[in-house]
């Protein structure tokens, strides 16, 4: 599992036609996806305009609006960029795993759900993502539930199908408890919103080593997810 990459960029499946499209399109489209990312990530969906936007990625409203149709479109096309991808690499580590043959331990079944996030902090796009992740569950749930479902719905269910037949005997509500309070925990401690930096500032805590954080946030779970 340690040579899996990050997650690839997922391309746009929400793009409006029109009648010509401007030179360097995709190149724009990922500018704009960019810039609101990380507008999105520290404003959150009602606290970010679309001038802002345009301001921030150097391209008119009016070519966001080609492109996305809506602040919304902006918004779902940002998120299911990097969680589609992140679905679907989880999806793929699980398979190799359970393609070894054998009971898959809790250990490894939490590190491949685990991976395709935490490599994003190698990147600065990519903390942007993770800060959006963890924002979005404090979204209305109109804006957070669907978009949520869409981006890990599947790869999130096969997890807990996985976790019960490394676990004999969980219930199907134990399962899907652990489960979301991995997420819980990952999505606090990847996002860095506990700013260990400031509370240990000698140096002992590392922001950059993201192998030491999956493993720190591993053995954590691994111990609710086995009790």
């Amino acid at each position: 599992m340690e040579t899996l990459s990050g997650p690839a960029t997922a391309k746009g499946k929400g793009k409006r036609k029109g009648p010509g499209r401007p030179e360097g399109a995709s190149n724009l489209r990922d500018v704009i996806l960019d810039a609101a990312e990380e507008l999105f990530a520290n404003l959150g969906f009602a606290g970010t305009t679309m001038r802002e936007v345009s301001e921030q990625a150097k391209v008119t409203q009016a070519l966001i609006t080609y492109y996305f149709g809506s602040k919304y479109g902006l918004f779902e096309e940002v998120f299911l960029r990097r969680g589609s991808a992140i679905s679907d690499e989880r999806l793929k580590n699980l398979q190799a795993l359970q393609q070894q043959g054998g009971a898959v331990p809790v250990r490894e079944i939490v590190r491949a759900f685990l991976l395709p996030t935490v490599v994003l902090r190698t990147s600065l796009q990519g903390r942007h993502f993770l800060r959006l992740q963890a924002r979005l569950h404090t979204e209305p749930p109109e804006i957070s539930y669907a978009l949520r479902d869409r981006a890990y719905g599947t790869s999130t269910q096969r997890y807990v199908d996985a976790l019960k037949e490394a676990v004999p005997g969980l219930s199907d509500l134990d399962a899907n408890w652990r489960i979301t309070l991995m997420v819980g925990t990952y999505l606090y401690a990847f996002s860095d919103s506990h700013r260990m930096e400031e509370r240990l500032p000698d140096g002992q805590y590392d922001p950059d080593d993201w192998q030491s954080l999956i493993e720190q946030v591993t053995s954590f779970v691994v111990g609710g997810m086995s009790a």
